[in-house]
């Protein structure tokens, strides 16, 4: 059942490929803006896929995060979401995302439920 609280933790490592220089959002061997908002958003969207009714996902809507400092090469990184509201198809996370020194981003994440093949046929 979909309630508040559930909770989902997300880890990388970093590497060449999820670096700033390898995504294109920088020229630095650190890690990616965007590989760590993905990284929020897997967490996010685990945090919930066992409650899903079947046949249902959820797809991403907004993120608002922050990034505070960078990660090296090497570097674990977790990430997790924890559900805060449900409101019908409507989730919202808190989202954080950590290295071995401490906090690297936080801020928050809103998700929908879609039913795949409805939300799929939208495509063609």
């Amino acid at each position: 059942m979909l309630k508040e609280g559930l909770e989902y933790t997300s880890t990388t490592v970093v590497a060449r490929g999820n670096c700033a220089s390898a995504v294109g959002s920088g020229g630095l061997d650190v890690f990616a803006t965007p590989s760590m908002v993905a990284l929020m958003e897997n967490a996010a969207m685990n945090a919930v896929a066992p409650f899903l009714p079947e046949g249902s996902t959820t797809v991403g809507a907004e993120i608002n995060t922050t990034h505070i400092k960078p990660s090296a090469l090497g570097s674990e990184i977790k990430a997790t979401a924890l559900l805060t509201a449900v409101e019908g198809r409507k989730l919202m996370f808190n989202v954080e995302a950590s290295d071995g020194a401490g906090i690297i981003g936080k801020g928050t994440h809103v998700r929908f439920i879609v039913d795949t093949e409805h939300f799929m046929a939208k495509l063609k």
